[in-house]
């Protein structure tokens, strides 16, 4: 019997240190799994992170080629404007809906350049208002493309030059 209590002896100890184990072995379990929600969590709402189903966030540029030249008259002067264009957006449906407008938005921009006054897009507040207008144009072009589903975020000049 002497011989039985001394085998005994050792099981007990293990015992009790496998429940410490398993508290500890839980909480850890819990800490990652916080862990990682917090990190999804702030990856959903971080502007560069991305969670499973949402929009890429990634800038896609559409570069509108070859560069618009258009004519215009300034009192008795002829006048040109040479400028290259390029689009901006988030969603792929939108830069693949410019392209496939190309030639309407291509269009509308050379009618919306060639009505412009020269003293006015000599200055830089006189430039934004006509990309305001030019970003208006085609983001009216492409909603039309996509149903009103995509959207083109900016309008960028690329190059712009006047003489």
């Amino acid at each position: 019997m002497a011989d039985e209590e001394k085998a005994a002896a050792p099981v007990a100890p293990a015992t009790k240190s496998r429940k410490p184990m398993m508290i500890i072995g839980a909480a850890v379990v819990l800490a990652l799994a916080g862990g990682g929600y917090v990190l999804k969590t702030r990856l959903a709402s971080h502007p560069g992170g991305q969670a499973r189903g949402e929009e890429s966030k990634v800038d896609l540029y559409l570069p509108l080629d070859p560069p618009f030249v258009v004519n215009f008259k300034d009192g008795d002067s002829l006048r040109y404007l040479q400028v290259s264009v390029t689009l901006m957006s988030h969603d792929p449906k939108a830069i693949s809906a410019a392209k496939d407008a190309d030639p309407e938005i291509r269009d509308a921009l050379v009618s919306l350049f060639s009505n412009q006054d020269f003293t006015v897009i000599v200055t830089a507040a006189g430039r934004r208002n006509l990309q305001e207008k030019a970003l208006a144009t085609v983001r009216k072009i492409v909603k039309a493309h996509t149903n009103g589903q995509s959207d083109v975020e900016a309008l960028y000049f690329t190059s712009f030059v006047m003489q």
